[in-house]
């Protein structure tokens, strides 16, 4: 029988797929059911600091007194009853499942915030995930100063907590595998690739700013796996755990063969289901049985930055040396 379980920060899961963080990692139920299912491990639902910035703001912009000190008491009290909240769904699952639970925080800044990771661990997370992406805004701001801003939030971050972390970031870094080597010098080990934005959209008929689907597509898997494979093959001793895009068994074993160490879902679930998982399960084993792997380690990164005869086909950018023959 095919063996499919993973190491991962440490963790030996049953299997390598992980559901990520989102609304359907915060309902017991389906916590409960991802498990069953075959769940190699659960993200919990970001603990988000920009909402709780926004809700202690609005909290004080309702109030009909403004003191200094009922604006700080307010925004106190926003921030610790935002995390006891938190803290009592880590517990709440914890009681629930074996498989491991990893907490995510989403953060854009250091401030002292942070120092409640130290209740998240105490709660009973077997790690935490922490998701970062600053959007560019400032003109007179080098790209050095909003690398360096990562670098503080994770380093002020490890002083806190001693359970292992993993980073969730996007790909628009101008050199990422030189940031993602920086951050393994500064002691993080595990990687998440890529999250997902918000991503505005225009309504031309109501003339407004929109969302656009929330929801990733199948072939949104070529991004991350471009950069799975190279960053794989191009750094030692470290996990990258690929996300986004990935729908079906047949995109698990594309970024196992390009080095992931996991992967993980949530758009398939929210369409298909928690028994998405399951079959998913299904197909990489048949697939390695058709292949005659007896387990993951067998054919993790086989096609990686590395281990490939050209591995320009990772660099590639243009698409004139596939298509000049259509001219």
């Amino acid at each position: 029988m095919a063996d499919i379980s993973t190491m991962y920060m440490g963790m030996r899961l049953s299997s390598p797929i992980i559901v990520s963080s989102s609304g359907l990692s915060k309902n017991i139920e389906q916590v409960i059911n991802a498990a069953g299912y075959g769940a190699g491990a659960i993200v919990l639902k970001s603990l988000f600091e920009e909402q709780i910035r926004h809700e202690a703001g609005k909290a004080i912009a309702e109030t009909t007194h403004h003191y200094p000190e009922a604006e700080d008491y307010i925004r106190n009290y926003s921030r610790h009853n935002s995390v006891a909240e938190y803290v009592q769904l880590i517990k709440n699952v914890k009681h629930e499942v074996i498989i491991p639970v990893i907490a995510s925080i989403n953060c854009v800044t250091n401030h002292e915030w942070i120092g409640y990771a130290k209740d998240i661990e105490q709660a009973g997370a077997d790690a935490i995930e922490l998701n970062m992406y600053i959007v560019p805004t400032d003109l007179n701001q080098k790209p050095g100063e909003m690398e360096q801003k990562y670098f503080d939030i994770v380093e002020d971050l490890q002083k806190e907590v001693s359970i292992p972390i993993a980073i969730k970031i996007g790909p628009h870094f101008s050199n990422l595998p030189w940031f993602v080597n920086q951050m393994k010098f500064r002691g993080i080990k595990t990687f998440v690739l890529f999250n997902r934005f918000y991503e505005p959209d225009i309504n031309i008929d109501r003339m407004e700013i929109v969302s656009s689907s929330v929801f990733s597509k199948e072939t949104d898997i070529r991004n991350s796996l471009r950069w799975v494979g190279m960053i794989s093959g191009m750094i030692d001793d470290i996990e990258i755990s690929a996300s986004t895009g990935i729908h079906d068994g047949a995109a698990i074993v594309k970024q196992l063969l390009a080095g992931a160490q996991t992967t993980q879902i949530c758009s398939v679930l929210y369409k298909n289901g928690m028994k998405s998982i399951e079959h998913m399960i299904d197909e990489m084993k048949e697939w390695m049985h058709n292949h005659r792997y007896n387990s993951v380690d067998e054919f993790r990164a086989k096609l990686s930055y590395r281990n490939i005869g050209d591995p320009q086909t990772y660099e590639r950018a243009q698409f004139i040396k596939h298509f000049s023959s259509l001219e």
